[in-house]
């Protein structure tokens, strides 16, 4: 399938793209550069010796994303573009809502116009609320703590109505846990911009000497060592299951969520004892205040995902330190080099 991929210079995106390519598929990149860099998508043709059309252009801009439509034949859309910080959702909700719900119109306006029916979201897990038992299935009641988790959810109920209009319509919600690592080339990983917000290049940018200490938000919470608890997932298991996702929506109709996790929740000093003993280096911790809108403990059942789309996770922690350290060390000022 021709695959157009929004956001595809990202993180997740690239490596999904990667997946994709070195899966026989084409694809056609949608990016406007705001959270990542052309270099990454340089380094993606690299890895797999195959090119793809990139369009720089913002997917809230419809008439820009059209022309990516009728300038290639697309048969489905993976879309990823999105504001995504949950601390900085709260400081600037306007905007999420603006940008992630104005996106994800004007991408279904644009399929729609030109006729292409299938379609895998790039959800999360902050669609669920945080007061349910864990870990959280697909059927658990959904919620939201903060903004970005709201417009996740909201895109979801958006995608659910076009179905119920449109049952030729093929989506896959796919509801994304903590993904980390890094592809085990070290040519592509998480390149934040500025402060990061996830915790993961937090780490390895300590480790590194970039930064004097990783801030912890929270040591009060009801888990076993007071820090939050996660799903953390390797980010290759993660683009593996969107290439899963890519498939099950060629055979299927209708709108299907699923988790991708691991199914295994680790806190936050769980992770830093792993990556610390992984690869011999210390990292320096200071207490902060918790951050608005994180909850105190989130992982997954992924059964569903098993048994629907072929696709669990099967890289450990220690393989997710591993790939983010060597990423880290390799491109110490991430794609800027």
């Amino acid at each position: 399938m021709n695959i157009l991929v929004t956001g595809g210079a990202g993180y997740i995106g690239t490596h999904t793209l990667v997946e994709l390519l070195n899966r026989g598929h084409g694809a056609v990149v949608i990016d406007n550069f705001t959270n990542s860099r052309p270099e990454s998508l340089r380094r993606v043709r690299e890895i797999t010796g195959k090119s793809f059309a990139l369009y720089a252009v913002d997917v809230c801009d419809e008439e820009a994303l059209s022309r990516a439509f009728s300038e290639n034949a697309i048969d489905c859309v993976i879309h990823f573009a999105g504001l995504k910080a949950v601390g900085e959702s709260c400081e600037r909700p306007l905007a999420y809502y603006r940008n992630n719900l104005d996106g994800m119109m004007s991408l279904l306006s644009a399929m729609g116009r030109h006729g292409v029916k299938k379609l895998v979201f790039s959800s999360s897990a902050t669609v669920y609320r945080s007061d349910v038992p864990m870990p959280v299935d697909e059927d658990s009641p959904l919620g939201s703590i903060n903004p970005y988790g709201w417009t996740k959810f909201m895109c979801e109920q958006m995608l659910r109505d076009v179905v119920a209009a449109r049952p030729d319509w093929s989506v896959v919600l796919l509801r994304y846990f903590n993904p980390i690592g890094a592809h085990e080339s070290g040519r592509i990983g998480e390149d934040p911009s500025g402060i990061p917000n996830n915790l993961m290049p937090f780490i390895t940018q300590t480790a590194l000497g970039r930064r004097p200490a990783l801030r912890i938000f929270g040591n009060d919470y009801p888990t076993r060592d007071g820090t939050g608890v996660r799903d953390y997932i390797h980010v290759v298991d993660l683009a593996l299951g969107h290439v899963a996702a890519i498939e099950y929506a060629e055979k299927n109709a209708g709108c299907e969520a699923f988790n991708l996790g691991t199914g295994q929740g680790y806190s936050v000093l769980d992770l830093v004892g792993a990556f610390e003993r992984v690869n011999g280096v210390a990292v320096p911790c200071e207490i902060a205040p918790r951050r608005a809108g994180d909850p105190a403990t989130v992982y997954s059942r992924v059964e569903k995902a098993e048994k629907m789309l072929g696709w669990r996770a099967t890289r450990t922690l220690e393989e997710m330190c591993r790939d983010a350290w060597r990423w880290q060390v390799k491109n110490p000022n991430g794609f800027a080099e």
